[in-house]
Parts: structure tokens; sequence; C-alpha cells
């Protein structure tokens, strides 16, 4: 039996009233989700599925599938809220897909019709979702596979990450274990379930730990699409729940740092915030810790099954993100890519598979400190050159006007050019001179060479909707450039 699975049955035999889930309407004891969960893996055993997909906001019924396909064997594929149809075509054929399990039938059916795959028009009911069945070719997995995630990718379509159930629970357990995860804590669910990050830190670890975690879907935290967020609303959420821990993207911290710092009370329940998925600035950081906001930085991929490195309460050091797991090894490049080992994905789906005991090129550049924290400097293939020969990261530049109140989004270009120009998404109710102040700002902060010289305002905010965002908050380069290349281009002919 799995490790997460054999912690849900300990505590239900154990400690079978302790709440173990929670959503606004549903509360079910260890003892309560572990029925639900057998129940779910058997009719799951009886329709004969090989490869599920499962579409649904975040929810206990997310959960209780998520854990019946692992009972029952049957690899499972999220689908992540973000996905276009176009995507999500190329996600079902691609894995193989013969059923989804979807909190949504009426629209995934006229969706699936859209596509031309074809369904079965009898929707049967399992853990409180609805199962679709349909016709796809079939696609032999991994021999180890129990989830594929798919990255959103900067280019062309998504690809599949095959993970190992062990790969999981081993991440999950190094990450229980760094935090201090324990059964009193109550993890509320801020990221999307479809986000491996909050799978493996927001379901698979407090688990583990018999904590209880709370799912109250991504409206009720104030989230809206992609990237809207009621900054009001999700602070409540947070007092609401109780939380005493819970994953935060930056953009998600930065609104908590200003509505705290504005006045909003402060929820005085939460021990660790995990912040991650994109580059962190250390100025935030450390306006947080100066609000009293327990925030911990960490870093992972997908490939390295979520969490690769975070910083945790008596081992913090703001401005990096942590030592590595206990499973962790890290080595370095002769370029300084960091390469890792522990607990890696199987492969990608229908490409070659991972050697045995292979390290994995992350693409990101960074350092181990003296004292083994790891420091990142920025993506490998983002670092461009200046017409004067000067390295820059962009990640570390775009950190330093994150923090900005007047910028809300910016993606920075100087690659062979004599100086650096960002496309910049003002802040509501900002103006032309509010941002100039603001990168005059930032650039105090940075050497001459990093500093942004022209600035172009941004027609609308970079969205996944526009092809500018990605799902987990980075900017999709490329088409940033590509998209605004006429504005670039007319400074830098100007100068």
């Amino acid at each position: 039996m799995s490790r997460v699975l054999a912690a849900l049955h300990t505590q239900a035999n154990d400690r079978p009233e302790h709440v173990a889930l929670t959503s606004a309407s549903i509360s079910y004891s260890y003892s309560e989700l572990r029925d639900v969960v057998d129940s779910a893996a058997s009719l799951l055993r009886d329709t004969d599925m090989h490869t599920l997909a499962l579409a649904a906001d975040n929810s206990p019924a997310w959960l209780c599938a998520d854990l019946a396909c692992m009972q029952a064997a049957i690899p499972l594929i999220p689908v992540p809220h973000f996905f276009a149809p176009t995507q999500i075509g190329h996600l079902l054929h691609h894995a193989g897909v013969d059923g989804i399990l979807t909190d949504r039938a009426d629209q995934f059916s006229a969706l699936l019709a859209q596509l031309g795959i074809p369904s079965e028009a009898t929707v049967t009911t399992i853990a409180g979702l609805s199962l679709i069945r349909i016709s796809t070719a079939d696609v032999r997995l991994p021999a180890d596979c129990a989830k594929i995630t798919y990255t959103s990718g900067s280019t062309g379509e998504p690809k599949g990450v095959c993970l190992s159930l062990d790969a999981m629970e081993t991440v999950a357990a190094s990450l229980a274990a760094a935090t201090g995860a324990g059964a009193e804590d109550r993890h509320l669910a801020l990221l999307p379930y479809a986000t491996l990050l909050e799978n493996i830190g927001g379901v698979y670890a407090p688990l583990l730990a018999g904590a209880t975690i709370h799912a109250p879907g991504m409206a009720a935290i104030g989230m809206s699409g992609a990237s809207g967020l009621d900054v009001k609303q999700f602070v409540s959420a947070l007092h609401a729940a109780r939380a005493t821990t819970c994953i935060m993207i930056p953009q998600m911290l930065h609104a908590l740092v200003a509505a705290v710092g504005g006045g909003m009370a402060k929820p005085e329940s939460l021990r660790y915030i995990a912040v991650g998925g994109a580059p962190v600035s250390l100025k935030l950081l450390e306006t947080a810790a100066h609000l009293e906001l327990p925030v911990y930085e960490g870093y992972g991929l997908s490939e390295a099954a979520s969490v690769v490195a975070v910083n945790a309460p008596g081992v913090n050091r703001p401005g990096s993100v942590g030592k590595p797991l206990p499973h962790v090894t890290l080595s370095f490049a002769d370029d300084g890519e960091i390469l890792v080992r522990g607990s890696l994905f199987s492969g990608y789906l229908g490409e070659s598979q991972m050697a045995s005991g292979a390290a994995w090129p992350t693409g990101d550049i960074g350092y181990l400190d003296d004292d083994g924290f790891l420091h990142l400097s920025g993506r490998k293939k983002h670092i461009f050159i200046t017409a004067f020969g000067r390295n820059v990261s962009p990640e570390w530049v775009e950190r330093e006007l994150s923090i900005e109140p007047a910028i809300g989004q910016s993606c920075i270009f100087g690659e062979a050019r004599p100086f650096n120009v960002a496309v910049i998404v003002p802040r509501q109710n900002f103006d032309m001179a509010a941002v100039d102040a603001a990168v005059a700002s930032a650039n105090a902060r940075l050497p001459d060479y990093a500093r942004i010289s022209r600035w172009v305002e941004a027609g609308e905010p970079f969205s996944v909707a526009n092809g500018l965002w990605t799902g987990t908050g980075r900017p999709r380069r490329q088409h940033i450039e590509t998209h605004y290349r006429q504005q670039l281009d007319t400074i830098y002919e100007e100068s």
C-alpha cells in the first residue's frame, strides 16, 4: 500500500473522529474519508478504466478521486484549469485517456463534441464527480506511472511529466518533515489541485502528518480565472479557515503583504506560508518578515515531483530557496546549471525514459552557499548578454520591479542591446509618472548594467487567455517580445 493511503488508514484506526477534510458544505473525519476512498476505488476498478483525467475545482471530491485512483492503481491526469480547449484535447489524446472525472459534465460533454472525441451519453457518478467515458487511441504509459502532470511550456504543445507514486510520496514525506507538519495543522488549499505543488504539498504531505485539509474551492478564496484575485476575500478566507499552513505564488504573497501592511488584520493562526512557483523579491520577503508573516521561499519543478529545496522555521535564509530536501542530491554543471538527483520523473510521455540514477538538468542557474542554502541566479535560457558583454537574468530585474506598488507585471529585454527595456503592466489607478518613479526606485537597487533605461506600457495585462502569461505566474517572453516587437525596435532605433 502507498505511504499516503497507509497513513490514511492508520489515522482512521487511531483517530477515527479527527477531521481530515472540509469545505464549506462537507466535513469528513479520517474514518469517513477512508470509507469514501475505499468505495470510490471499488467503483473505479469495476469501470475497467485504464487512464483517467480529472477536471474539477478544488473540493473534497477532487481529493477523494485522486486517492481512489491511487488505491485502484489507475494513472491520473489532472487537467490544468487554464488549459485552452485545444490543449485539453491534446492531453486527452496524448495520454490515451478513456474517462474523465469532472464536476461540470455538461460543459465537458460539449467540449468533447467540439473536439470530435467520442463519448458515452450515459454518465455515472463516482466520489461526487461525473465519470464520462471517452474513446481515444491506446497509449502505453511507463510501468510505474501513477500521475501525469502537464506543463504549460513556453511554446508548442504541453509536455506530459510521468511520475511514479514512490517519487511523489518521497517528496511529500520529505516536505512534511522539513516543514514540521503535524496533526494539529489546518492546511488551506490556495492553488488549484491540478498544480503539482498543491497536490504534493497540500494533500499528500498533510495526510502523511494526519492534519486537516480545507478545500473550499477557488472562488471561495477570491480567485477568478488564472490570475484574478479579490484580496479582501482572499485574506478573509485565511481567517475563516483558521489556516496554519498554505502555499502561495508570489502574486498572492504580494497581495497579502499589501493588505496587512495597509491595515487588514493579520491571520494569526498561520505558522507556515510556503511561496514558490516563480522568483520572489528579497525586499518582499523582508517586508513580510517585518509584518511577522511566517513566509518561507522554496524551489522545485515538475520533473522532480515538485519541491527540491525549501526554507523552514529555524533553517531560513531569505534570499535563498532553502536547503535541499533530505532525499535530494544537487550538483552543478560548469556553467552553474543546477543538476538534481532523487525522486525524479520517469520521463516525458512519448519520449525516452530517465536512466536510473541520472541527474536532471533543471535549466536554472544557481549555487550552494557555505551553509548549504540554495540560491537561484536565473533561468539558463533566459539570461541575456548586453552589448557591453554583461550577463543579465531578467527574473532578477523583474523581482525588483514586482514589489513596486505601481507595477503589476513586467518582462525585461536587452539581448545584444546597449540598454535594457521593460514591457510593463501598471497596476490599476497608477499613471505613467508613478511607473517612472517605480522604475527609478527599482533601478536604485540594481547595478547599472541591469537597470531599466526605457519602458513600454503594455496594452493589456499579461494573461493565460492572451498567451502572454503561464498558469504558474511567469511571463511568456518570446510571445511578449513578438507582440511588442515594433515598440521595442522603435525605442532602440530612437537611441
